[in-house]
């Protein structure tokens, strides 16, 4: 079984501005070390046997060239796509890599948000997508916590406060595996669309679904974290990236 890597590292992260001023998003330092948070996803594929990579990149993409190259520095191989203009959302940006022949001779993409923190287990991941024999399988998380303080009411009365609750949702986390056959109803797709944005989330997995697809969720065991905005990055919990950095084996 061949797997290869698509990390999303595009978009000019208005999110995390001003940072995104001077960084490209995924090059944003992490934790006590500083480390750009891309090199902590290459290092997650890397424990998990990824060592083939494609990085979808266009804002300050040479940031990301500049500091990584080819990957050989850290035993990886890696390969930069810039997008194209003409091919909106993370479905156009996934297939303008495909269309370079970035996924040729590969049975699956495993296909990673470039703002996701986490040490989530990616070995097991894709042997539940294999042994399910999945179209595509999604990183779940069981719970989500509400970054708000959430108020029962009954009428104008306040029953009861909680703060930042729990709550029993299934979350998505960005990170998701699906057969490189997928690719080819997601290229068709972004013909349709006509130069109009394509989603994965949004747009690909209700299709499959509408298609009879088999579609696979993974729970998520570990930890998580969307850096993907200004509040959530100051907010970033120093005990989180420590799990994460122990996972990865650097402490």
């Amino acid at each position: 079984m061949r797997v290869k890597a698509f990390v999303l590292c595009g978009g000019k992260g208005k999110r995390l501005r001003p940072l995104t001023y001077y960084f490209q998003k995924v090059m944003i330092p992490i934790g006590s070390s500083q480390k750009p948070l891309l090199e902590y996803i290459l290092a997650l594929l890397k424990k998990h046997g990824i060592n083939e990579v494609t990085l979808l990149a266009g804002y300050k993409h040479e940031q990301i060239e500049n500091y990584f190259g080819d990957g050989s520095k850290i035993g990886m191989k890696l390969s930069i796509v810039v997008d194209d203009p003409n091919l909106g959302g993370t479905g156009g940006a996934v297939i303008n890599a495909y269309r370079r022949g970035e996924a040729e001779g590969y049975d699956h993409i495993l296909i990673y948000y470039g703002d996701i923190l986490s040490n989530t287990n990616l070995s097991e991941m894709l042997k539940h997508h294999v042994s399910t024999n999945a179209d595509l399988t999604l990183a779940i998380s069981q719970g989500y916590r509400v970054e708000v303080g959430v108020v029962d009411l009954d009428g104008t009365w306040i029953r009861g406060v909680r703060e930042k609750p729990m709550i029993n949702l299934n979350v998505g986390i960005g990170i998701l595996a699906v057969k490189a056959k997928v690719l080819e109803l997601l290229d068709q797709m972004v013909r349709e669309a006509g130069g109009r944005s394509v989603d994965l989330m949004g747009d690909l997995l209700p299709r499959l679904l509408e298609g009879g697809g088999r579609l696979a969720a993974y729970i998520v065991k570990g930890v998580w974290y969307d850096v993907g905005s200004v509040d959530r990055y100051e907010k970033l919990d120093p005990s989180l990236v420590k799990k994460i950095e122990e996972h990865l084996g650097w402490v």
